[in-house]
């Protein structure tokens, strides 16, 4: 037994009373009565120690979709429920000058890595430029690294081939859904947000319920099972991204209120689904006694997508926006400034304190790393620093300049849609000149009354983008990994026009421009080319029509019915080879094979329709035969 075990206050009447019969010198007792309690302390100081030297956090990071700094209780919204989220605010510290990208994909990139998205791939949410180069590392990676458990749960859409995949990233566990959202083309077929298949490290599995639910639900299993480890979980939700679907009684919180519109009853709806989920989470952690040592952070990815609107018209606002300019997809400070909230008790982040310095995703890689006490080899520039002491109150801010913009091109273009960012001043795409700490509307363009700011600004932009576009590149997807691998026309590289990148779009049926892939043929040798229409796990034939539509309610966006498409010819060129067959329009798929060269390449995989349409299979399973 540990000294500091026995001598409990019983044990220390019993160690006194034996003294005393024993009419040991009572000098003597005395003083050792009396070096008890240094004795304990000694005993505790040293444990307390050792704890906190072999403690390790665990790091719980929850990321919303489309919700922006709006759209929440505590940031002033007088119509959202959010009142397990806004509690939380009061025990955590809040960051209310952080900023993100403009858009989901990009700003994953860029929290994961540390790095801004123009470096690593991840410029766009489609058209191949929403895969995270293979190059990169991830917080995950690092984590992994030094013995954390790391799990994945909800939206990835940093890629859904190989090398891409969240399970190959860094993260031990992982069950996602397909492309930017639920729905989307990449996703399984015919999901929507109810009853869905997902993918756990790849496989498809069907799950019951509501699809915020189901993360929450596989991401609280995770925890419950690594709680005696340090894990790292990362919980990236798809709500409330559109289509705007959940759960009747969600929508009857908000539909008798006339504040918003009918979409934003469902937005708004979506997100107090959110904030009863993360009660549970919160419950969890303190249930299983691990809340004190484990870092939980609540955030979003961009500005608000439904949260707020004006009536061009009449100038009548519905929802809310903080007083910002902007909305999603917007270089003004709606669509990049965020919430984002951060509690860990052991390591003294509470007590509801707010924080107003310049901050962004970028620099969560380092400071996360630091909290855990990991290393972490960089190699890369990173856009990203370590702000853990400005956090606990150690230290200052970091006087920086940041940029961040909206591109959503083929390939990225300087000075398109940019913001630059120092202190409260912000630099719109190298002309408009704000103070959001006296203009957060970013009304009063104060370019002509400080031409050095500007000065100083643009030139600070012109040597980070010589630096990154030296990074740039395309992402590659790898073919000959699997069985059978899927490339689907959400990543495509178009050039000057958007893919069907969700399932609505084809259904609508409308022909797509043949747009090549960029692939990497790991494997020389024979290859099948399943050309499709529709996907594989739909059963449908390359010609068939759909009548399962069905109609708009109030808490579900409509689903559109299957045109047919009538097909003539298939093709298939890789590398200067081509192959051409007859199509079938009762076959699922027109099948073509070709012998391929290891390497990579550029694939392109097509259809002429009968009335001599072009139009790019929207599908392509690609098979190794030998």
């Amino acid at each position: 037994m540990k000294l500091n075990q026995y001598l409990t206050t019983s044990n220390l009447n019993k160690f006194k009373s034996k003294f005393i019969f024993e009419k040991i010198n009572t000098s003597i007792c005395y003083s050792l009565f009396l070096m008890i309690p240094l004795i304990l302390f000694a005993c505790k100081e040293k444990q307390e120690k050792v704890v906190l030297e072999d403690s390790r956090p665990n790091i719980v990071f929850v990321i919303t979709d489309d919700q922006g700094y709006g759209d929440l209780g505590h940031t002033g919204n007088t119509i959202i429920k959010t009142p397990t989220i806004d509690k939380f605010a009061g025990e955590a510290v809040s960051l209310t000058n952080y900023h993100v990208g403009t858009t989901c994909a990009p700003t994953r990139a860029g929290l994961l890595t540390g790095r801004n998205c123009n470096r690593n791939g991840v410029w766009h949410t489609i058209m191949g430029a929403s895969m995270l180069n293979r190059e990169e590392t991830t917080i995950a990676n690092v984590l992994q690294d030094n013995g954390y458990k790391t799990g994945m749960f909800g939206k990835w859409h940093l890629g859904d081939n190989s090398p891409f995949r969240p399970h190959q990233r860094g993260f031990d566990e992982t069950f996602y859904h397909g492309g930017g959202g639920v729905g989307q083309t990449p996703d399984y077929w015919n999901n929507d947000y109810f009853d869905d298949t997902y993918f756990r490290n790849g496989v498809p599995e069907k799950k019951e319920g509501y699809c915020t639910d189901v993360w929450f639900n596989e991401a609280l299993s995770f925890i419950e099972a690594k709680k005696d480890e340090p894990f790292f979980c990362y919980l990236s939700l798809n709500a409330p991204h559109g289509p705007y679907n959940l759960p009747k009684e969600y929508y009857d919180l908000y539909k008798d209120e006339t504040r918003i519109q009918e979409t934003q009853k469902r937005f708004y709806g979506m997100i107090t689904n959110i904030d009863d989920n993360f009660s549970k989470l919160l419950n969890k952690l303190e249930t299983l006694g691990i809340a004190e040592n484990t870092i939980v952070v609540f955030t979003t990815d961009n500005g608000t997508a439904r949260g707020y609107k004006v009536n061009d018209k009449t100038n009548e606002v519905f929802g809310y926006n903080a007083g910002m300019r902007g909305t999603k997809g917007s270089h003004y400070d709606g669509g990049h400034r965020v919430p984002f909230i951060i509690r860990w008790p052991d390591g003294g982040l509470t007590g509801g304190k707010s924080l107003d310095g310049l901050l962004a995703h970028v620099d969560m890689l380092p400071t996360l790393t630091k909290f855990t006490g990991q290393t972490h080899n960089i190699t890369k520039t990173m856009d990203g620093t370590d702000v853990s002491d400005y956090l606990l109150g150690k230290g200052e801010a970091p006087k920086r300049f940041l940029v961040t913009d909206t591109q959503r091109v083929p390939w990225p273009i300087k000075g398109r849609n940019s913001c630059v960012m120092e202190d409260n001043w912000r630099l719109n795409k190298g002309k408009e000149l704000y103070n959001v700490a006296e203009d957060p509307g970013q009304t009063i363009n104060l370019a002509d009354k400080h031409p050095e700011k500007v000065a100083e600004m643009n030139a600070f932009y012109e040597s980070w983008w010589e630096d990154v576009i030296k990074e740039t590149k395309f992402s590659v997807i790898e073919l000959g990994v699997e069985d059978v691998d899927v490339i689907t026309c959400h990543d495509a590289r178009t050039i000057d026009y958007y893919p069907p990148w969700n399932q609505q779009m084809i259904r609508v049926g409308k022909p797509m421009e043949p747009a090549p892939f960029t692939v990497n043929f790991v494997k020389a040798g024979k290859y099948r080319f399943h050309l499709r229409r529709w996907p594989s796990e739909s059963g449908l034939a390359l010609g068939a029509e759909l009548k399962d539509g069905k109609p708009e309610t109030l808490y579900e966006a409509p689903i559109a019915d299957g045109k047919s498409m009538k097909f003539a010819k298939a093709y298939l060129k890789i590398a200067g080879s081509n192959v051409e067959t007859a199509v079938d329009n009762n076959a699922e798929a027109a099948i073509l094979e070709m012998e391929v060269a290891q390497g990579e390449t550029e694939l392109l995989a097509y259809f002429d329709m009968e009335d001599g349409t072009p139009c790019n299979a929207f599908y392509v399973d690609v098979e190794k035969v030998n």
